[in-house]
């Protein structure tokens, strides 16, 4: 059986370099944290008598500035490393009385037979060699110090690395092992970004595994049935509803795109130990999921099948206001000309179908296709503002509850057929044929014609309240509130709180509010942005790749890439985070300053041509950058290249 390396106990979540403590206990207390920071442990206090224990019996400091911390303990759930650099040393009771500066503490399972006697082997033989310490000691960061001991090993130990190529490519022939599939609201980045990193993160495991992606362009990459079936399981990184009846009998761990980029090895590791549960397909919710997590996943399965409306039809509308003559007809801007108005015909067209389109694909993603049709009918009489008074007057239209009310009824919708569907269960087999063509369409639509009715009037005065609010804030009030909407975009790049401020901003559109979209899409420009100009003109805060690939964020930034700089904050989230924060609260306060406005919902620097006041917003898209970039190569650690 091929022996566990140091690289695949030790991850980067137990690694911490240039540490300073001042005790043995000290050292002790950060290992452990470190431990319990990558899951290693449930119980720090527990694990820590077995760390004291074995000290009692001698210290584990073993000359040349080492020391090897162990236990086998029971709070310790799975096997793993910890390891820290103390660049000027710490008395740690070493035998040659001399200080310790590097450390790994090992974390064995109290049933996981002599793992820990295995590791501290390994450990001993590869640290006897001094030129390895210094590089160790030397590592620039965490990567660095990763690959110092991968190549090591792979020096000390080639016939592991033949045998691990050649599990590699015997996994390959007998088909891929690990199946994964990847989607995100937008299926811009976060879903090729998990592909890539589960994809890699198998190959270095030595296990074959296949992505799927759901991306903005479609399913690429598809699995196929008999991968589905050969495989040991499959692992779902999304935060919206993907195809999931195919995978029924097959393990399945459900989870966040963001676990399937920051946390590859461990969703494999799951697999591959078998810790997940056999998925079967029931149309309830998933196993591991949340209510909150759930409700997320409906929403953005609606949000990322509205987008393509909103876009479109937006951009267009854009397009109609920058070519037509507003001398001609003021009141009628928009489509004075030919052109302007088949820009504008066009786009409200598509327009037009954003509620319809949220509020079905809402409903379906929590009662599968059937909830469609109820979800778009509903998301017509929300848009259309339909209620009973209206009725009674001869109207099918009233005051419009815009799209708080399209989400009210895309949830309702979907839970209605939900209900539907639970109370028609045990109707005779001889009719489950016309259930979803009669029942659940005829039930639903009724139902939610009923409700919408009642509620619509509510609704249109919240809508109503809203615009309102908008309209009578003055401009200190929308400066902040540009502030807040552009500084969110920049939290988790793509993440809930960037989608809130994301959706915030398209539903502004629908009531008038062209400076707060304009605010949420400078914000969201900014940190790729900021974080290319720290790393070209910051260089010696970056490393060689860092800055290599900092190049490519200037592109993305103003593509409006919010992604782009994911793998920065990933790295050094306690620097590039609350930069980003700043640069982007200050591009979005000077948007709303400057009064810029925004139609399109997204474009980048390729709809400017129809922002308002466009030279303004690309001042404040500087001023926003080049703050956030300022502040993050102060506060950014020189980098020693080696």
């Amino acid at each position: 059986m091929r022996k566990m390396r140091i690289t695949e106990l030790l991850k980067k979540e137990s690694i911490e370099l240039g540490v300073s403590v001042d005790s043995k206990e000290a050292a002790i207390d950060r290992l452990v944290a470190l431990h319990d920071k990558a899951g290693n442990i449930n119980d720090k206090t527990e694990y820590k008598k077995g760390i004291l224990a074995r000290e009692a019996d001698g210290s584990t400091a073993i000359g040349e500035g080492i020391a090897i911390p162990h236990a086998k303990n029971k709070a310790v759930v799975k096997p793993g490393l910890a390891a820290m650099t103390v660049p000027d040393g710490v008395d740690y009771e070493a035998l040659d009385g001399k200080p310790s500066n590097l450390f790994f503490m090992i974390a064995a399972p109290e049933n996981g037979g002599d793992v820990h006697l295995e590791v501290l082997s390994r450990l001993s033989v590869l640290l006897m060699d001094e030129d390895f310490r210094k590089d160790l000691l030397a590592a620039k960061d965490k990567d660095a110090f990763l690959q110092v001991i991968d190549e090591k090993e792979a020096e000390k130990f080639p016939e592991e690395v033949a045998e691990k190529k050649k599990e590699t490519e015997q996994n390959k022939k007998e088909g891929y092992r690990i199946l994964a599939v990847t989607a995100c609201p937008t299926g811009i980045a976060h879903t090729y970004m998990a592909a890539e990193s589960l994809e890699k993160a198998g190959e270095k495991m030595g296990y074959a595994l296949k992505a799927e992606t759901n991306g903005s362009g479609g399913a690429k990459n598809i699995l196929t049935a008999e991968e589905i079936a050969q495989c040991d399981g499959i692992i779902v990184a999304a935060d919206k509803n993907v195809e999931t009846a195919r995978f029924d009998g097959k393990p399945v761990l459900f989870t966040k795109v963001s676990d399937g980029i920051h946390k590859p090895e461990e969703l494999i590791q799951k697999i591959v130990d078998q810790k997940v549960p056999v998925y079967h397909e029931t149309g309830e919710k998933k196993s591991g999921e949340n209510a909150g997590s759930g409700i997320y996943k409906d929403l953005m399965n609606g949000v990322s099948h509205m987008l393509p409306f909103v876009i479109g039809g937006g951009i267009m509308i854009a397009l109609a206001f920058l070519v037509d003559d507003y001398s001609i007809d003021p009141s009628n801007f928009g489509m004075n000309t030919p052109l302007a108005a088949f820009f504008k015909t066009v786009g409200n067209a598509a327009f037009g179908f954003m509620l319809p389109i949220l509020a079905a694909y809402i409903a379906s993603s929590i009662a599968d296709r059937p909830g469609l049709a109820v979800g778009f009918a509903g998301g017509v009489l929300a848009m259309n503002g339909t209620n009973f008074q209206a009725l009674a007057e001869g109207t099918t239209t009233g005051v419009s509850g815009g799209f708080l009310a399209a989400l009210l009824a895309g949830f309702l919708s979907g839970y209605l057929v939900k209900g539907l569907k639970k109370l028609t269960e045990k109707f005779p087999k001889s009719i489950d044929g016309i259930r979803p063509m009669l029942i659940y369409p005829l039930g639903g639509i009724l139902l939610i014609g009923a409700i919408m009715c009642t509620v619509n009037p509510v609704m249109g005065w919240i809508n109503t309240g809203i615009g309102n609010w908008l309209d009578s804030m003055g401009d200190t009030s929308r400066v902040l509130l540009g502030m807040i909407c552009a500084g969110m975009m920049s939290i988790d790049m793509g993440g809930p709180f960037n989608k809130a401020a994301y959706v915030f901003g398209t539903a502004s559109l629908d009531l008038g509010g062209y400076d707060v979209m304009a605010a949420v899409m400078v914000g969201g420009m900014v940190p790729p942005i900021a974080i290319a100009l720290s790393t070209t003109f910051a260089k010696h805060k970056w490393s060689k790749e860092d800055r290599r690939n900092g190049i490519v964020n200037y592109i993305m930034g103003l593509c409006f890439i919010s992604e782009g700089a994911i793998p920065y904050a990933a790295k050094d989230p306690l620097r590039v985070i609350p930069s980003c924060i700043v640069g982007s609260a200050v591009a979005g306060g000077l948007s709303m300053a400057f009064h810029c406005t925004l139609r399109a919902p997204h474009g980048g620097i390729f709809v400017f041509p129809v922002v308002g006041n466009w030279f303004l917003y690309l001042v404040a898209l500087a001023a926003g950058s080049i703050v956030g970039a300022i502040i993050l190569s102060l506060l950014k650690k020189k980098v020693v290249e080696e």
